[in-house]
């Protein structure tokens, strides 16, 4: 299975990730990536990451997800994605913006990491 991409820079409302070109929010799994669009899902802050919103990147074989929740925690993750990667033995991380980059960096290249990057507050 291919690595992951690595975040190369994150900073308030843009990152950089290898392989893709740059922009707010991302979706990342082994082997690739995308722009998270909230609006496909209708993500909002409150309740949060939903499970529809992970669903792709366990489609793409992540069994790690770390799962941002902005630079300022404002980003909530609904309850229920947290018992749908409990139920499917998805090992998760939830964390602030740059603190999330940094246990995917360190995850991926070892693990079939997947995550979920928001770039703001």
């Amino acid at each position: 299975m291919a690595d992951s991409p690595r975040i190369l820079a994150v900073s308030w409302g843009k990152m950089e990730i290898e392989g893709l070109a740059a922009g707010k929010d991302f979706k990342l799994w082994p082997g690739g990536g995308r722009p998270w669009d909230w609006a496909e899902t209708g993500t909002r802050h409150d309740p949060g990451i939903q499970p529809a919103d992970v669903a792709e990147l366990l489609d793409h074989g992540a069994t790690v997800l770390v799962l941002s929740r902005g630079m300022d925690l404002v980003l909530q993750v609904d309850p229920a994605t947290l018992e749908l990667l409990r139920q499917r033995d998805v090992e998760v991380h939830v964390a602030e913006t740059t603190e999330a980059v940094q246990i995917y960096n360190n995850l991926a290249g070892s693990a079939p990491v997947g995550g979920l990057f928001h770039s703001t507050c």
